[in-house]
């Protein structure tokens, strides 16, 4: 490939990766008072074995730092959407947890965070081209993820 080329996409894939996502975040926090990150940490812990999983594996999931990630789930945990608890096999570790009231509000949030994935980014593409892009984004996680 042409490297004019690829870095034009590069360009516009960090553009189009930000403004979506300030829409995103403007969305859910004017609609429903939630942080974007808030509700990727519920979200991962929903679809979690048990509701739950550990600080390191939510970091990867999350991609924040851990230091990052243990100061959003603090303030999470003050506003009663996760709990938190010692990992008995590992006395470093600690488990996260969703609450029930965590569930809620990923229940009231999921709607205009659909609508506005929608909106802001699959109304734009082709079938064609959301299967194309979904092939190339998936290489490149995949070979980013082995150089690891």
């Amino acid at each position: 490939m042409e490297t004019d080329v690829g870095m034009a996409a590069w360009r516009t894939f960090l553009t189009a990766h930000a403004r979506v996502t300030a829409l995103l975040e403007d969305e859910l926090q004017r609609e429903r008072e939630l942080p974007l990150t808030w509700y990727d940490v519920l979200l991962h812990l929903r679809e979690a074995p048990e509701r739950r999983l550990r600080m390191t594996e939510l970091a990867a999931a999350v991609l924040l730092s851990k230091s990052g990630l243990t100061r959003l789930v603090d303030r999470m945990y003050a506003a009663g959407l996760v709990n938190r608890s010692p990992d008995g096999d590992d006395r470093r570790g600690r488990w996260v947890m969703l609450t029930p009231q965590g569930k809620k509000r990923l229940r009231e949030a999921g709607p205009v965070h659909v609508r506005g994935i929608n909106r802001h980014f699959i109304d734009y593409l082709t079938p064609e081209a959301a299967q194309g892009m979904t092939e190339a984004l998936a290489r490149i996680v995949e070979a980013a993820e082995s150089e690891r």
